[in-house]
């Protein structure tokens, strides 16, 4: 198995949203807000290749809304979803499966495209498989809550399976990977856990954005269930910790793999790290 980050784009985000309850005395001196309060983050998915499939897991933000929405998120870099995939050397077609952490636009607005004048939907990755939970996509779809209704653009997501091509992982799979099921921030959020040579790499998702929100207390505003994402936290970290699990990191914009340990105060960051350095001399098939 061959692992690859894919870059798709920087945005901002509130840094109150972002800490939920953890005063910015002590968030900003993990991550510099600026003069609006707002943190630089990425959107970065990941490229899996195992024998002929390609499996990408989120894909960013996608460009299908207006110039008004992508202005509150202040979309920069140089990164895009296409782009990134083509300097790997894949094509949208080769794609076999799209994996979906769950639906929120900065991870699923880029699997649904529009086409021709009339903006007709159409996927991105045409011959791809893809994935989700049926908790999610019901969670989603049938009347969303009014915390995450924002979130969840029909545009992103209905069309998946109108144009018939959506499956759900409790009908049965045969994805390369694990997944670990979490709640707290949304229903049925999917984490895959790979074996890539000798270590286990975690695609962390929002259950831990950055390696800034290590501490079990750092939730996002964001959780539907904040007490719930504390206890999958707590849960997680401790087993990552002890099986020196790299932690692939969605949205830190320095860093994209991180690695955690115990001490005395609960589990803690250990080392931060570019997902090269992370796999150096780790033997991929």
């Amino acid at each position: 198995m061959k692992i690859h980050a894919v870059d798709t784009g920087d945005f901002k985000l509130d840094g109150g949203a972002m800490f939920g309850v953890v005063p910015k005395s002590l968030w900003s001196k993990a991550i510099a807000p600026d003069e609006n309060n707002m943190l630089p983050m990425t959107m970065r998915c990941m490229l899996i290749e195992e024998g002929d499939r390609k499996i990408l897991v989120d894909t960013g933000i996608g460009n299908k809304q207006s110039e008004k929405f992508f202005s509150f998120y202040f979309l920069s870099g140089e990164g895009s979803l296409l782009g990134s995939l083509e300097k790997l050397g894949v094509k949208p077609e080769e794609i076999t499966d799209v994996f979906f952490t769950h639906f929120h636009f900065d991870h699923a607005g880029g699997a649904i495209i529009h086409v021709g004048e009339e903006k007709q939907p159409a996927y991105q990755f045409p011959n791809a498989k893809h994935w989700t939970s049926k908790g999610q996509w019901d969670w989603a779809t049938d009347n969303p809550n009014p915390r995450e209704r924002a979130s969840f653009l029909p545009e992103n997501i209905l069309p998946l399976k109108t144009l018939g091509q959506l499956h759900f992982v409790e009908d049965g799979h045969d994805l390369p990977f694990e997944i670990v099921f979490c709640d707290g921030h949304t229903e049925k959020q999917m984490l895959p856990k790979l074996k890539v040579g000798d270590r286990t790499v975690v695609f962390m998702a929002d259950l831990l954005p950055t390696a800034a929100h290590v501490p079990q207390a750092w939730v996002v505003g964001y959780d539907t269930r904040p007490l719930l994402t504390m206890d999958e936290k707590h849960t997680f970290l401790q087993e990552a910790a002890e099986g020196n699990y790299l932690l692939f990191l969605e949205h830190d914009l320095e860093w994209e793999v991180c690695t955690v340990k115990m001490t005395e105060k609960g589990v803690r960051l250990n080392e931060r790290m570019s997902l090269a350095e992370a796999l150096e001399g780790v033997e991929m098939a």
